[in-house]
């Protein structure tokens, strides 16, 4: 179940979800909002990774994501480091009119526990 974020409830993927979409072909973006120096303990390899950290969100609001990113309708999964800070994301840009945006249930941590521990843990 999404949880609730003010009245919206977020939209969510599940880990095992996005490994079934990491091994397709499919244009999306994931999007790591982690600071950087979290990188280092845990980092998920694949061409649509984006990594814009939240402090960036919250200094420059929706100009800290790269171009494709700030197309409404992009189909993006917001990951951080155990899911609540991509679902604080996820709902901010839904608020401003993003359409096709989940958050990871359980970040990277989860990502790591039930698909892949090579991605690292911290």
């Amino acid at each position: 179940k999404p949880r609730p974020y003010g009245e919206n409830m977020v939209p969510e993927i599940t880990v095992t979800d996005l490994a079934v979409k990491l091994k397709s072909e499919d244009k999306f973006i994931l999007l790591d909002v982690r600071e950087l120096n979290e990188l280092e303990y845990a980092k998920l390899t694949d061409a649509r990774l984006e990594v814009t950290p939240m402090s960036q969100l919250a200094q420059t609001g929706t100009d800290a994501l790269s171009e494709s990113a700030k197309l409404q309708s992009a189909e993006i999964y917001v990951i951080c480091h155990h899911g609540t800070r991509s679902a604080q994301v996820t709902g901010w840009l839904a608020q401003q009119g993003w359409t096709n945006i989940k958050s990871v249930r359980g970040g990277i941590d989860a990502y790591a526990r039930q698909i892949d521990q090579s991605v690292g843990f911290y």
